[in-house]
């Protein structure tokens, strides 16, 4: 069974579609990312598999059950972690997971929770004495309370620092180690990559594109930069006339675009050898996913730089 099957999902808003003939599933213990920009069909796609929006068409399974029918049962099987969430600021953090703890039928026990989420140190804490890392953790743990096989985790780091967005990344990883599934929305791609076994992107209501986050570098990057420092010098007459037609400038940097960097490296490395000429700082990477992200949904790939001749 798949945690979440979507089959030609449909949703309009006064005629207009917000979703249009969606499909995608979520395989058992991954973190699927949905990603997508503002009017994408993202947050309504999320609402319907919640159970918390009623969907025009298609086939939605959610463990099993359609969570456009009676939810009660299917909402004691999930966990949702809301991008914010209003807590009683008077409660200790013990006290607000003990309550909300009542609200399921077969929980983890308080200390279990407080412990995965590293805040047995906070137990007897108010809500509003905590930092904002302390409280977003203990929203993740108001969301696992139910002892959940699928957590849907909404933006799970906005507004963090740095150290405690990577103690939340930390607590994901664990999640899944466990074998629990995600579906998780996010705007940082760094947090994407590093959470993710696959992402979905949506645009206007449809996919855009799904894979590995691998994958869709090879499907959607079209062309690896390869880059070395020149600094003051000027490349040699013997440079080969057809990699000196592609190449650009910036700030001492000899950059290049190309399709396919294997041919191309070793065609630069083996000139370099042969007329012992260095190639400081030569390194080879690929477009950021942020970069394949806003290419997808702005229908184009980024627009490459005008090539600069080098003088010889």
């Amino acid at each position: 069974m798949m945690p979440i099957s979507v089959e030609d999902l449909k949703k309009s808003y006064a005629g207009a579609p917000a979703v249009a003939g969606l499909s995608f599933q979520v395989q058992a213990g991954e973190t699927y990312a949905l990603l997508g920009p503002n009017g994408a069909g993202k947050t309504t796609t999320i609402e319907i598999l919640e159970g918390y929006r009623k969907r025009d068409g298609g086939t939605v399974e959610v463990l099993g059950e359609d969570p456009g029918k009676d939810g009660s049962g299917l909402r004691a099987k999930i966990g949702i972690v809301l991008q914010s969430t209003a807590l009683e600021p008077e409660l200790t953090v013990a006290e607000t997971v003990a309550n909300f703890r009542s609200f399921y039928p077969k929980p983890h026990g308080v200390d279990e929770v407080l412990d995965l989420v590293d805040l047995s140190f906070a137990r007897d804490t108010r809500v509003k004495a905590l930092s904002g890392g302390q409280q977003r953790r203990l929203e993740i743990g108001l969301g696992l309370i139910g002892n959940p096989d699928l957590i849907f985790l909404d933006e799970p780091t906005t507004g963090l620092d740095p150290d405690a967005r990577r103690n939340i990344w930390s607590l994901v990883l664990e999640l899944n180690s466990m074998g629990k599934t995600i579906l998780l929305s996010s705007h940082y791609m760094d947090e994407v990559e590093a959470l993710a076994h696959r992402i979905a992107v949506l645009v206007a209501g449809q996919l855009k594109a799904e894979g590995t986050p691998q994958a869709l570098r090879d499907q959607h990057g079209g062309y690896t930069e390869v880059r070395f420092y020149l600094g003051e010098r000027t490349l040699p007459e013997t440079f080969p006339a057809a990699l000196r037609s592609i190449i650009h400038q910036e700030r001492g940097w000899v950059i290049f675009e190309v399709p396919n960097p294997t041919p191309f490296l070793a065609d630069l490395t083996n000139w370099s050898f042969k007329e012992q000429f260095e190639l400081p700082h030569l390194n080879v990477t690929q477009p950021s996913l942020e970069e394949i992200y806003l290419n997808l949904t702005r229908g184009r790939r980024g627009a490459a730089r005008a090539a600069k001749p080098v003088e010889a």
